[in-house]
């Protein structure tokens, strides 16, 4: 069966599909995964009913928006595979912070990320748990990433929001300095498959195929040494020195920002819920039964224990 996939953009959090796709682990159950992308990262959901895309791996912040927008059961958009289970993003300071806490920020100019919206959603719920009002931050929300590195290295701001390759960068430069890491939070469900619920319905052995596939490449993913993962994913990224790559590989695995198995985690929905919810990116609760079905991935993990007892 072929199945037109969307990445809804190119980034290192998301090597444990692009491993999939590189050992060529659909092939080997009868897939033929045609990857192609949305125009803008927004038209995801919206280009899967449009008929462009079977499945796209993404956010479920944007399957939440859907739904917030389009209560309309027959058009509600499931997970089934996730990969990203911790929020990958990092403030990267121009001097060292050692012992950050986010009050700190209240006290700094800081750039957040503008080119999607789920990484400020999750800053700014960890920042009102902490009891600091997002709002009253001296915040430069307007500028892309690349913008915001080079605004660092001007010393025109004091922290960056940012996720790799670009904090390994500014490392290796001696540019910029970790101060904090998101996933540090705990789960957030960052990077899942998910496809209209009628195409799920119909396709749900093909659909299998390609969470098998998923685990087996985040099996390897966490077996295999950081310097042959980015061999493998350098294709993805060839313009990006081998190294940094490598170095943007160890420390995402070494954070936890890879899950070791498809399934996704009722806390990290959560968490990641809340966060939109006081954001005000979402108006309303969105069930999390109503949007996830870990039963393929479930039954995937369960093939492997039964094959390894």
């Amino acid at each position: 069966m072929q199945i037109r996939l969307y990445e809804s953009l190119r980034a290192v959090f998301y090597t444990p599909y692009y491993v999939a796709l590189k050992r060529g682990l659909h092939q080997k159950l009868g897939l033929d995964v045609i990857l192609d992308r949305p125009e803008t990262s927004d038209q995801s959901a919206s280009d899967l009913f449009a008929g462009k895309a079977d499945v796209t791996w993404g956010g479920p912040m944007r399957m939440m928006q859907h739904m917030d927008r389009d209560p309309d059961p027959d058009r509600r958009l499931i997970a089934f595979g996730e990969a990203v289970t911790r929020d990958p993003f990092l403030l990267i300071g121009r001097e060292p912070c050692p012992g950050f806490q986010l009050c700190e920020l209240g006290r700094r100019r800081i750039a957040t990320v503008s080119e999607v919206p789920t990484p400020w959603m999750c800053i700014q719920e960890d920042l009102r748990r902490a009891g600091i009002d997002p709002a009253s931050l001296d915040r430069v929300a307007d500028r892309t990433m690349a913008d915001n590195v080079a605004a660092l290295r001007k010393g025109e701001v004091d922290v960056i929001q940012v996720f790799e390759p670009f904090a390994e960068m500014l490392l290796r430069e001696g540019a910029g300095h970790v101060w904090h890491a998101a996933a540090a939070r705990g789960p957030t469900s960052y990077t899942t498959y998910y496809a209209p619920v009628e195409f799920v319905r119909r396709n749900r052995e093909a659909l299998t195929g390609m969470v098998r596939a998923l685990q087996e490449a985040q099996t390897w993913l966490h077996a295999a040494d950081a310097a042959t993962v980015a061999d493998m994913a350098h294709c993805y990224f060839p313009d990006l020195d081998a190294s940094v790559l490598t170095g943007a590989i160890d420390r995402y695995r070494a954070l936890g920002v890879w899950g070791r198995n498809p399934r996704l985690p009722v806390v990290g929905f959560v968490r990641l819920k809340m966060s939109l919810l006081s954001g005000g990116f979402i108006a309303r609760d969105v069930p999390f039964d109503s949007c996830v079905d870990n039963s393929i991935a479930d039954a995937v993990i369960a093939e492997g224990a039964a094959a390894t007892a």
